[in-house]
Parts: structure tokens; sequence; C-alpha cells
């Protein structure tokens, strides 16, 4: 569902930048421990929203035909305006949750979507031009192994960002951009998170960087909080963004001073993102992926949260009511149960199917995020499912996760920092209902059916009720069993498909819908 943008309003200090001041890093008013109200989170929608790029086509008027007043020019992000809107967003790789990352594709679609600010990696050729690339070599982003400072920019113009594997098989196929393209497409109207990955371009990037008019307004070097360029970066007058990985937080008081804003890793515990806080710098966290990372680190105080999820966290879309696998490639808000253990363990999308496959060998879950929170009192969750080559042993199972508060990761028999409940289907045609607090390995049984055993390859179709006092369950394709538990604790709007199992065959899912 697209969403409606008419809805959004201006934000603060969202409109165009006043003229250039002295150069030289912002003097940025201090911001100091207190927390944030989680009310905050509006101006996050509302930040985006004063990004939107203004209508060029008049509307009609409502009478005579008459063309409606000349639209506002779009507005112009400055360092010192990202603030004005805080919390506020930084298309993390361009938002590489949504697009292939580092690509013009997804710089111009994190613009379009509203972010006031790009984060690019940079690397240089071996024959010196700058292109925007998270690694240095291209493994990981391209399938060919290639170290870009000992590759040429005519060999590697003809490589592609395949991100496929991780957004789904549809994604196209991206050149790598050279930095020039993004800075003359952005750098006078948002502001640009820089970094330079090799560490040893740190002259030719400033000096590229000088080339640009107001870039001081515009343009913050982003480095590790060890790395050495900080002083040639103040001397030169720039912003900085200096970043603390969990290994460096012990670092924190000996070093924060140098920068001019602090980074801290989503991983961080309360206490050291509080302490960052304290500093009086602004601090903007990495990478943020769900709406829960972004609510815990609101109602800590951060300034920014450098996104890899733009849309979803903004709030844009409406909750979807049926699933999106048949697009091939991956809704924003649907994810894996990990971001942090690469790409193999993200399930695949067989988009002319339509069917959603967990294959990776280990207990797992994927949040259907594109499609929460479930707002309505009484709802149902119908999918399908199946194990399309082999059974998993007796003690395997798969099924739904619904009911948590958040979209925290929920993996059967795995702890999770939120409760809620769990629906399994074991191969011998047991559906088993199950409550499960935070923190708990092991669930409560509250009602247990015998059905008809799954055979492989055969899709088997389940309902689940939910009402304001009891749960009901339901498999569709057979005699129609049904099992149901009068359970009160958890009615929140989020829920995740699940397979808890370590064997090393698929289950797939398709047909999710709420109803």
């Amino acid at each position: 569902m697209k969403p409606d943008r008419t809805t959004f309003g201006l934000a603060a200090g969202a409109g165009p930048a006043a003229p250039a001041g002295p150069a030289g890093p912002p003097g940025l008013p201090a911001t100091g421990p207190s927390r944030r109200s989680v009310l905050a989170l509006g101006a996050i929608g509302l930040a985006l929203a004063g990004c939107m790029p203004a209508n060029e086509e008049p509307r009609a008027g409502a009478s005579g035909g008459s063309p409606s007043p000349t639209p506002s020019p779009a507005p112009v992000h400055t360092v010192r305006s990202l603030f004005d809107s805080s919390p506020f967003q930084v298309a993390h790789r361009g938002s590489w949750d949504n697009w292939p990352e580092h690509t013009m594709t997804a710089y111009r679609e994190a613009v379009l979507a509203g972010v006031p600010a790009l984060e690019l990696s940079v690397c240089a050729t071996a024959d010196g031009i700058l292109v925007c690339h998270h690694d240095t070599d291209t493994a990981r982003t391209t399938g060919k192994n290639l170290v870009i400072g000992e590759t040429t920019w005519d060999e590697l113009s003809k490589l592609r960002v395949d991100a496929r594997q991780w957004l789904g098989p549809d994604t196209p196929l991206e050149p790598i951009p050279l930095l020039t393209e993004v800075l003359d497409a952005y750098a006078a109207t948002h502001v640009i998170f820089l970094e330079d990955k090799q560490g040893s371009n740190t002259r030719p990037l400033l000096d590229l960087m000088d080339t640009y008019p107001d870039a001081h307004r515009h343009i913050i070097w982003k480095q590790s909080a060890v790395a050495a360029q900080i002083r040639l970066v103040t001397e030169r007058g720039y912003a900085s963004w200096g970043y603390f990985t969990g290994e460096q937080m012990s670092l924190l008081a000996e070093r924060y001073a140098r920068f001019t804003f602090l980074g801290i890793n989503t991983l961080a515990t309360d206490e050291e993102i509080t302490a960052a806080v304290a500093t009086g710098k602004p601090v903007i966290c990495w990478e943020v992926h769900s709406r829960a990372e972004r609510d815990r680190l609101v109602g800590l105080g951060v300034a920014g949260l450098m996104s890899a999820n733009v849309p979803y966290l903004a709030d844009q879309v409406s909750p979807e009511t049926a699933d999106r696998f048949g697009d091939g490639h991956r809704a924003a808000g649907d994810l894996p149960w990990t971001v942090k253990q690469g790409w193999s363990v993200q399930p695949q999308l067989k988009g002319a199917e339509g069917i959603l496959r967990l294959q990776a060998p280990m207990n797992s879950s994927y949040r259907m995020g594109s499609m929460a929170p479930v707002e309505p009192d009484v709802y149902s969750i119908e999918f399908e499912m199946r194990w399309p080559d082999r059974l998993p042993g007796v003690e395997g199972h798969a099924g739904l996760a619904f009911g948590q508060d958040n979209d925290m990761p929920y993996r059967v028999l795995i702890p999770s920092e939120v409760g809620g409940y769990h629906f399994v289907f074991r191969p011998n045609g047991e559906m088993t209902l199950l409550l499960r607090h935070a923190g708990e390995a092991d669930g409560l049984r509250l009602a247990v059916v015998q059905t008809e055993a799954a055979t492989p390859g055969e899709w088997l179709s389940f309902k689940i009720d939910i009402s304001p006092d009891s749960l009901r369950f339901s498999r569709l394709d057979s005699l129609g069993w049904a099992g149901m538990a009068v359970e009160r604790s958890y009615r929140g709007g989020y829920f995740s498909l699940t397979r808890n199992y370590a064997e090393d065959f698929p289950v797939e899912f398709r047909t999710v819908a709420i109803t």
C-alpha cells in the first residue's frame, strides 16, 4: 500500500536553509541526559514529511479549473537544520533493508521517502577514482571478489551490486556509483555523512568536499573513534561523527570531545548509550532496523537514527492485510530474526510462486512487520505451510508466533525479550498453542489437538482467531480440527513465521493474511 504523503506536514527546520554562517562545525546546543518522551517518535514521521519532494504538476482547482498555487520548493537540509527535527533518520547505506546498498537507486528512493540525510561509504580504485561502497572488496555485494584499491574504475564499473539474496529475486542489479554522482545530486540539498573506508583517502576526499558550495553546511565526516583523520578534518572546519564500536566503548570518556557528534551501535547497553548522551554531544545510533530498536533509542535520548529501514521506521506505510511474497522483493518491515549474521540466513522469496522459504539450518523466525501492528480487537491470521522435501524429526515443528507488543525477534525454544504466544504444528499432525513470557525458553501449553499427519510437499492450512478473551486455532485443509484457550496475557499486534528445528531442510509459507 502506498503511503498517503499528503497527510504529512513540514517539520520544524525543514524549509529552505538560512544563509551560510561562518565555516566550521555548527554550534549546536548540547543535549543533556534527559530522556525524551516516546511521543517524540511522531517527529520521525514529521521530519521525513518535511523532505517530501514538492508536486511539480499543478492540480485543477475546485471550480473553474484554475490551477492551485505554485507549491513551495523542496526543503534544503543542513547540518544545523537536521537537529531541529530530532529525532531524525539518516539513510544508512541508502536504507539497505529496502534497496540495494550504496547505489544511486537506494539514495534516490531514500530521498523520495523523505530522509534529510544519507550515509556514504567511500573507497578509491587503483586509478584514484572515488566510489561508494561499504566493503573494501566486492565479494559480498557483487559475487566477484575484487579488491577495490587494486582494481581500475573501468573494471569496477562493469560489476553490479547484487542484493537478491538479501532483498529478493526480483531486486534489480545496480552499478556501483561514483562519489561525484551522489554529491552532485544531493550535496546541495541534503546532509551527507561520508566515510573513508580504506582510511587512506583523507586529503583527496577533503579536497573534493571543498569544491562543493556550502560543503561545511551539508557534509559531516564519519569515522571510527580510533581513526587518525580527525585532526585534519577539524582543521578543514568540517563537523564530524565519531562512532564507537562495542570494544571501543571504554574509550568514550577519553575521545568523545574530539567529535561534533557521537555514534553508538544499537548493541550497546542502555547504560552505555545513556553515558554517551550525558556527554552533551548529540548521539546518532547505528544501524537501526526495527521499531523496537527505534523506540528504545528515542527513549534513551538519542538525537538521530542511522536507519536501514527508513519507510518502516517512519511509519509511512499502513499495515498490509496480505503478504507481499509474490512481489519477489522483501516488503518494508519484513525481517529475519537476525541481521547480524549476513545474507546467508535471510529467508528466500520465490516470487513467482508467492512463497517464503526458511532454509537456514537453525531455529529461526521471519518478522512480518509489513503486516503489523494488527490493530483490531478481533481478527484472524491465516497462513499455509509445508515441508517441500522432507519432514523434520519428532521434535521438529514450525508455525506462527503472535501477540507480541513489538517487533523484537521471537524464536521458539530460544528466550526472547518479548512475550507472546506461538502455535506450532508437528509432522505427526499435533497442533499446539503455547504461552511464553519474555526471557523464557519453553512455553506453557494452553491447548493440544491431534490431527492428520503431514506429507512432504503437501500444503497445510491454518487459522488463528484472536479476540479480547480467547484464542482459537484450527486446521482448514482437512477435517476442520480446532482448539481454543481462554487467555488474555498478550494482545500485541506483531507476529512472525517460525521454523523451530536445526535440521538442514526447509519449511515454506504462503498466503499469509489478516482477516
